[in-house]
């Protein structure tokens, strides 16, 4: 098996290397990272050959893409079959499903009222910036109309 994230995804060489001689952490949690399919090589992009995908779309046996360059993706796409699989056959924990049950709501939940039904509060603020808006929206509206009429 691969240790796909022996380090916690974080890069740090002197804690794994202390972490290499403990045994294995139960509770270390595994996070999904994007496997790029293209990767940058300088200046050049190194990209999939058509062997291999070819050989993933189940067209060429494994044997004859295991040759020269391809034989790293071949090893690259295997290790992620067999983790792909492994996590297809996890089970969740018994307690799992008693924690979820718990979590959920144990009440009915109340009706929504309609927002017409519904009580209408204007607090001081917004009574005053109501105000003041309709007192400046009025003002503009006689100047417009002064002016069309002269």
């Amino acid at each position: 098996m691969v240790d796909l994230h022996s380090d916690g995804g974080l890069g740090n060489a002197p804690e794994r290397a202390r972490r290499s001689d403990k045994a294995p952490q139960p509770n270390h949690p595994l996070t999904d990272r994007e496997v790029p399919l293209s990767q940058d090589l300088g200046s050049a992009t190194r990209v999939l050959s058509p062997a291999v995908h070819a050989w993933l779309d189940g067209e060429l046996p494994e044997a004859s893409v295991r040759r020269g360059e391809t034989a790293r993706d071949v090893e690259f796409w295997k290790h992620i079959s067999e983790e792909s699989e492994r996590r297809r056959h996890l089970r969740m924990p018994l307690q799992l499903e008693s924690r979820i049950m718990e979590a959920l709501p144990h009440s009915v939940p109340a009706l929504i009222t309609p927002w017409y039904r519904r009580e209408f509060v204007v607090t001081p603020g917004a009574a005053v910036t109501i105000g003041a808006t309709l007192v400046t929206m009025t003002a503009a509206v006689t100047a417009l109309l002064f002016r069309a009429m002269r």
